[in-house]
């Protein structure tokens, strides 16, 4: 019925909307990230998409997956890790409750638990905001945000739920929807009272090799490699919100039994320490047997890299 029409890891960085608002050195320092916005959402409209999920990982949720799906979606907002980058952003764009609750109603089906709101006060977390802010200005597009920092979660439960969420789209929706995977590669701040040095800098040469490495496999078509060890890489790497939105949207695509090859539409920039990128990894058919096979494929490497035990 409907169709994942794009699907793409994107940077939500403060200095994106200091760089539009801050003026002096900051003033259009982030112009290469903002032009790259605006190019995938004109790809979003060019494919009829009438919704973005985006998989935020600034939403920190303790249990559960969650799906912030209200009918509407306005306010002022202001970071509170960094509310000298972002102080009184204004948003306002639509939300999508049938989707939400269609999204939820596969994730459970297929044995996680995610849970849709739909009637709710909570506001998006500015992994969504920062994102929309230049893609959808207009209000073009229906949004719907989902819980990505989860700190008690398994990778392959993340990369279940990504696949159960395309399969709610084809099989439930009717309309395109885009996946927004809202999150750095290696995510290590700058130490405190460092962070000026390190505004346009990786806080490691390891880190920055690392997530250089890892482009590369993207970019190359490397995602059986690049499943294996992002158990690994997202500890070690410092991977912001522990890389659940990267499983998501893997999953999503098929996993390490994905074929496509990412393309690079914002290269490779630190900020504050962190490194980052938009990328839209182009989506391929996929059977719906093989990607339960391969995130199970995974479940040994999983396994190893979380302290948690493995649910049952």
């Amino acid at each position: 019925m409907g169709k994942l029409a794009l699907a793409a890891k994107v940077s939500h960085v403060p200095s994106i909307y200091l760089s539009e608002t801050g003026g002096g050195t900051r003033q259009g320092s982030r112009q290469d990230a903002i032009d790259g916005y605006a190019e995938i959402g004109r790809r979003c409209r060019d494919l009829g998409v009438d919704t973005i999920v985006v998989f935020d990982t600034h939403w920190l949720v303790n249990a559960s997956y969650h799906i912030n799906c209200a009918p509407q979606f306005k306010g002022l907002y202001t970071s509170p890790e960094l509310p000298h980058f972002i102080t009184n952003m204004a948003y306002e764009f639509p939300g999508n409750p049938v989707l939400g609750r269609l999204l939820a109603a596969k994730g459970n089906e297929m044995g996680v638990e995610t849970l849709a709101h739909d009637a709710t006060s909570l506001a998006p977390e500015y992994g969504t905001l920062v994102p929309m802010r230049y893609m959808n200005g207009d209000r073009h597009f229906k949004v719907v945000s989902v819980s990505a920092m989860c700190t008690v979660h398994h990778l392959d439960d993340s990369a279940r739920l990504g696949w159960a969420m395309r399969r709610a789209v084809e099989e439930d929706y009717d309309g395109a929807v885009a996946f927004l995977a809202s999150g750095s590669l290696s995510h290590r701040f700058a130490q405190n009272g460092l962070a000026p040095q390190f505004a346009f800098r990786i806080w490691s040469p390891f880190l920055e090799e690392l997530d250089h490495h890892v482009i590369a496999m993207w970019k190359a078509g490397r995602w059986r490699e690049f499943c294996g060890m992002l158990p690994e890489y997202a500890p070690k790497g410092h991977g912001e919100g522990f890389m659940h939105d990267t499983a998501m949207l893997l999953g999503a695509l098929g996993w390490s039994a994905y074929d496509g090859k990412a393309e690079i539409v914002t290269p490779y920039f630190g900020a504050s320490g962190t490194g980052q990128m938009h990328a839209v990894l182009p989506v391929t058919p996929q059977t719906g047997d093989a990607i339960p096979a391969a995130v199970a494929s995974h479940a040994e490497g999983f396994m190893a890299a979380t302290s948690a035990p493995r649910r049952a």
